[in-house]
């Protein structure tokens, strides 16, 4: 499977989705992160250039390009909940303040 969670600079969560500057693709795989890539993605500029969806299609059309099949997330804006929901992408909640950390915590959350 594979998580996006948004990302500081230092390896911690960064508490904004749809305005963070980072995102963290990781795939898991046996309860163990296999692959970790950051992305810069510049959501915090780009949200306020143009309307709310042309950034929720930015949003989207990274998700796709990375197959990403789960979220991990503290907050998250309820049209954005509702695009990720009618994409199929579940969306897990954050259990610790490192990324890495956060994302094998919510892998573990699933059957």
């Amino acid at each position: 499977m594979t998580y996006a969670i948004p990302v500081t600079p230092d390896g911690g969560v960064e508490q904004r989705w749809g305005r963070a500057p980072r995102i963290a693709v990781a795939t898991v795989e046996g309860g163990a992160i296999s692959d970790w890539q950051e992305h810069a993605v510049g959501w915090d500029v780009a949200h306020d250039e143009g309307t709310e969806g042309s950034h929720h299609a930015r949003v989207v059309r990274f998700l796709r390009e990375n197959a990403v099949t789960h979220v991990v997330v503290d907050h998250m804006g309820a049209g954005m909940h509702r695009t990720l929901g009618t994409m199929g992408i579940e969306i897990l909640p954050v259990r610790s303040p490192v990324a890495r950390e956060a994302v094998q915590l919510a892998a573990a959350l699933l059957p």
